[in-house]
């Protein structure tokens, strides 16, 4: 089981997949309006309700709950015989995001916000040596999970030779890449790709990225954190198809 917390991530998970949910737990004493639309999202749905003190969900949760919690059945991944079955769903112009061995739980939860929050049709982990998609990562996402396309990876360097004879352009993430970030073309068929927060992209990986690209630092800081990286990286892909769509 997993036991998710707090208002935006409960209320995603009740509003998108309440058939994962099998307890609402909410704190005794909290009549406000919030609260009560979760009430009422769970009785639509035929949930149990339990009402408990807050000592009860402070000793259960690792964050701040906001007085409610839903315990839910794991979080399965989609795996790589789903996606090869529901690419054909994205269309001509795909844009994928692969996170290589992403390690911080609250890392891997803000980047799977920023997807999101940026249309991603995929979003690719490493089987092994990646944070699992835990109840702090599902917190950090706040609700982003429901709804998104998340595949774990067994081969992560045989994967984007998948992805490259599907006509995807892999452009990695690289302190010291000679290209800016928003260089290359990401109208179209699309996979970018970040690293480790430590180590960055491992060789293998970035041997099988058709391009590598940088965000240039003008201030007094050496990199920017792998999730916000991930949302300069991803937004200028939006920037550029937007643009692009706009034209037509």
């Amino acid at each position: 089981m997993s036991l998710i917390f707090g208002h935006h991530s409960v209320r995603a998970q009740l509003e998108g997949e309440p058939e994962r949910v099998r307890v609402l737990y909410v704190q005794k004493g909290r009549p406000d309006e919030r609260t009560r639309a979760l009430l009422d999202l769970a009785a639509t749905a035929g949930l149990r309700v339990d009402r408990v003190e807050r000592r009860w969900l402070d000793s259960r949760t690792s964050g701040s709950h906001q007085g409610v919690a839903a315990d839910c059945h794991a979080l399965a991944l989609a795996t790589e015989s789903d996606l090869e079955a529901r690419w054909p769903e994205f269309g001509v112009a795909p844009l994928v995001l692969v996170l290589d061995g992403i390690m911080d739980p609250r890392n891997l939860g803000a980047c799977l916000r920023t997807a999101s929050a940026a249309g991603v049709h995929a979003v690719l982990v490493p089987k092994r040596g990646s944070a699992p998609v835990n109840e702090l990562v599902q917190k950090t996402a706040a609700g982003a999970l429901p709804g998104l396309f998340v595949v774990e990876v067994t081969n992560l360097a045989r994967r984007l030779k998948w992805l490259a004879a599907q006509g995807v352009w892999l452009y990695g993430a690289d302190d010291g890449a000679a290209q800016g970030w928003s260089t290359p073309d990401y109208r179209g068929a699309v996979g970018l790709v970040l690293g480790n927060e430590a180590k960055g992209l491992r060789a293998l990986t970035r041997e099988h990225c058709d391009g590598l690209v940088s965000i240039p630092m003008v201030g007094n800081v050496a990199s920017l954190n792998v999730s916000v990286a991930t949302g300069v990286l991803l937004f200028e892909a939006v920037r550029q198809r937007q643009g692009a769509a706009e034209k037509k």
